[in-house]
């Protein structure tokens, strides 16, 4: 398992290069030597040597607890991807790196149409994947659980069907209220200073720079090669102090995850996160239920106020917490609000659904999108770049993934909520700007177990009880309910 690991994670050090520092003409040679990385992993971990050896630990009654889970979860990845054959793996890995290429391409144009081919493919690709993997209901299942084992269509539509009357009645609400004033957030902060503000927002929260560092790409990502050397990005806007701010603190949430799984584990799943949706419960944990709070600005605005005196200088606390939970309609995803957010979130799951089950098109992605955000954010973009162009996730083939970002909000909130029980004073630590409580909690809870439990049963093991949406809605009305005083 861990020369599979090693081969996997060369290719993730090629890819982390390919997004940061790579020169352009590289590009060529660098889509090879993935797509040969990718294919000898697959064929590694495949093999009949690897079939034969899971089969036979999986009848070892000596083994422990942890050891059979190891084993189960081991040949529960060996069965879904032996079911591909070597020269498709190669052939999606080269697709793939060409598409990101033309995606990075499209935006600096910002034409949709120099992406369109290549995600045709990735998009024709991905169906044939979903064949080859299977499913029961839905064709788009088989893409789902690559991401999320214990997620299924039925189960999210069940989930987005409950939380979106009941966003939309509190949004509506809100939209009704004065709108708090947030024009000193889009003044000029220098690239220099934000860069230095990012990385002690990053050390408050504990993140290890012994065993990560953080780079600039087109898009914000986090990418591990061990729990010792996490890789954090973000990009910066010296228009708009929100852009890197809260793309730090999410990456964060991501890397301390990463940084906390045990090392020594390396290569097993009990090395591994456990599935996209707890990584992005973590994410979203750091980013709004810390990084919006009241309590962790109180300690953080004062120090950000001696970064930009000029800028900063006659905003109090008070008007910069509400400015950073202003609600209101938006065009960009990673800029949205906590609460709009989930509806940005809910049109790409529905459009990929679509397209995997061969009811829309790649071509119909533009209209599709832009007709989505007027009915329901109620803002249509102006041009690709704002709209269908802004997420680098198709050009990843990773057609099934966004769900998780919203179901990963719901997680955080019930992670959150059993934090605050399990914590005496945590609004007085983190005034202080003490977050290892939180982080403690975590390491504790979900970081220490890996991939041993799948997602429901690991939220259940450290709350009592599987994903309820209601902390999630419980939280969001208390909190906007005392900024909007609804």
């Amino acid at each position: 398992m861990q020369k599979v690991a090693h081969l996997r994670y060369a290719s993730a050090v090629l890819q982390w290069d390919q997004e940061t520092y790579m020169p352009v003409k590289g590009a060529g040679y660098r889509g090879q030597q993935i797509a040969l990385l990718s294919s000898l992993s697959h064929q590694y971990f495949t093999s009949a040597k690897m079939e034969r050896l899971l089969r036979a630990l999986l009848e070892d009654e000596s083994l422990s607890f942890i050891q059979k889970r190891n084993v189960k979860q081991s040949f529960h990845d060996f069965e879904r991807l032996k079911k591909l054959p070597v020269s498709f793996v190669k052939k999606l890995s080269e697709t793939v790196n060409a598409s990101f290429h033309a995606w990075i391409a499209a935006r600096k144009k910002n034409d949709f149409l120099i992406f369109e081919p290549l995600l045709s493919k990735i998009a024709r690709l991905k169906i044939e994947e979903a064949e080859y993997i299977g499913y029961q209901d839905n064709r788009y299942d088989a893409l789902l659980q690559e991401f999320d084992q214990s997620l299924d269509v039925a189960t999210i539509n069940k989930v987005f069907g409950d939380l979106q009357p009941a966003l939309k009645s509190l949004v509506h609400n809100i939209y009704r209220k004065p709108i708090p004033a947030d024009s000193f957030m889009r003044q000029h902060f220098s690239k220099e200073k934000q860069w230095e503000w990012g990385l002690e927002l990053l050390r408050n929260m504990h993140f290890n720079f012994e065993s990560g560092r953080q780079d600039l790409s087109e898009h914000p990502f986090t990418t591990n090669f061990s729990a010792e050397d996490v890789r954090v990005t973000t990009r910066i806007n010296e228009q708009d102090l929100a852009s890197m701010a809260w793309s730090c603190i999410h990456e964060g949430g991501h890397a301390l995850y990463e940084q906390g799984l045990p090392a020594g584990d390396y290569g097993l799943p009990s090395g591994e996160y456990c599935s996209l949706s707890i990584h992005e419960s973590q994410s979203r944990l750091w980013e709004n239920c810390l990084g919006r709070s009241k309590p962790y600005w109180e300690f953080h605005f004062p120090k950000l106020q001696q970064i930009f005196p000029e800028q900063l200088r006659d905003i109090d606390t008070d008007e910069f917490y509400r400015a950073i939970n202003k609600v209101q309609p938006s065009l960009i995803r990673t800029e949205a609000d906590e609460l709009t957010y989930h509806f940005h979130v809910m049109i790409r799951y529905e459009l990929e659904k679509k397209i995997i089950n061969n009811e829309i098109t790649v071509k119909d992605i533009p209209a599709y999108w832009n007709e989505q955000y007027s009915q329901i954010i109620g803002v249509t973009p102006p041009d690709d770049l704002s709209g269908c162009l802004q997420d680098v996730h198709w050009s990843h083939g990773s057609f099934g993934y966004f769900a998780t970002y919203s179901i990963g909000s719901l997680y955080a909130a019930q992670f959150f909520q059993k934090i605050g029980e399990a914590t005496r004073g945590l609004d007085a630590q983190l005034v202080l700007g003490n977050s290892l409580p939180v982080w403690h909690w975590l390491r504790e809870n979900i970081y220490a177990w890996g991939k041993i439990y799948n997602a429901e049963e690991l939220c259940e093991k450290a709350t009592g009880e599987k994903l309820n949406s209601r902390y999630f809605l419980d939280y969001a009305k208390k909190k906007y309910g005392e900024i909007y005083k609804l």
